[in-house]
């Protein structure tokens, strides 16, 4: 059962006609999500790949195409535009691929949307796959295969990592979020815990976390509260200095509460299997199911 993205939702991309919003919408259509409209102001009555229309506006597109998810591929000077266009139409999921958006602005995003409960994932994330019916987003939709793990990670490339090595395991995924790395988001860790926890193909639940904020002990201390199905947690970042920023923007030590240390300690209190390194993550994933004794579910 799809926790965000089902095979029957249709599918708006802003931003389409762009480098990368024109390669990975095709690359969603290959793997069988329903694209139902691109929006590119400027270019409506059009058609990409003489497949989809194009529209100015999403709410176009809602009324033409009954779209329900917005896939964003703006530019970061226009995505905040973009995410809020997708809120005023109303949108059941908004997904933002996009990166380099400016914290106070995505702040100003985050204080509008809270109180009207909208599901936004990212931005400067992958996206959301539920393997065998739908992707939105950029991962390789090939490594995937349909199975009982969920992901939720703040990392993309490393939960391409995880999604491989637990597909070699013959395991498989529920579905896989890749909340992004940015301070500011939209769903965090615990919510999309919550939703694994509601879902009943899922059996079990794979944390990525980085360095960084508190996300992963708030998740950890919920799921200690919250004691239902096996989960493994890999934290990134092990060996990063203090105050230096990394990679991604939300990557990035502010005391003790930040640091790979804390988070691991977190997760162990709240009996959750510890990865101690990126190469066995689909082993500890293995390990985490085999302590719930839930071996029966590999098969």
């Amino acid at each position: 059962m799809a926790i965000l993205l089902k095979k029957t939702d249709r599918v708006a991309v802003q931003g389409i006609t762009g480098k990368y919003g024109s390669f990975h919408a095709r690359l969603c259509m290959e793997y069988g999500t329903k694209i139902t409209a691109g929006i590119t102001p400027g270019k409506g009555g059009g058609v990409f790949d003489q497949v989809v229309p194009l529209f100015d506006t999403l709410k176009e597109a809602k009324e033409k195409t009954g779209c329900n998810v917005s896939l964003i591929f703006v530019p970061a000077p226009f995505a905040v535009d973009a995410i809020m266009e997708a809120v005023s139409s109303q949108m059941d999921l908004i997904i933002c691929i996009t990166e380099g958006i400016p914290l106070q602005d995505m702040a100003k995003v985050k204080r509008w949307i809270s109180p009207r409960k909208i599901k936004l994932v990212g931005p400067n994330c992958p996206g959301v796959i539920t393997p065998g019916e739908s992707k939105a987003g950029i991962m390789p939709g090939y490594i995937h295969r349909p199975g009982k793990v969920g992901i939720v990670s703040r990392s993309g490339t490393l939960t391409y990592e995880a999604v491989w090595q637990i597909s070699r395991l013959g395991l498989g995924q529920s579905s896989c979020v890749g909340i992004g790395g940015d301070p500011i988001h939209g769903l965090s860790i615990r919510e999309v815990v919550e939703m694994f926890w509601e879902d009943p193909q899922t059996e079990a639940v794979l944390i990525i976390g980085e360095i960084g904020g508190m996300e992963e002990q708030q998740a950890a201390q919920w799921i200690k509260e919250n004691p239902k199905k096996p989960v493994a947690a890999f934290v990134a970042g092990l060996t990063a200095p203090s105050g230096k920023r990394m990679g991604h923007a939300g990557a990035i030590i502010l005391g003790q509460s930040g640091t790979v240390e804390a988070k691991l300690e977190a997760f162990r209190e709240a009996g959750i299997k510890v990865i101690p390194s990126v190469s066995e993550i689909g082993k500890g994933v293995y390990e985490a199911i085999e302590q719930w004794n839930l071996k029966k579910m590999i098969l």
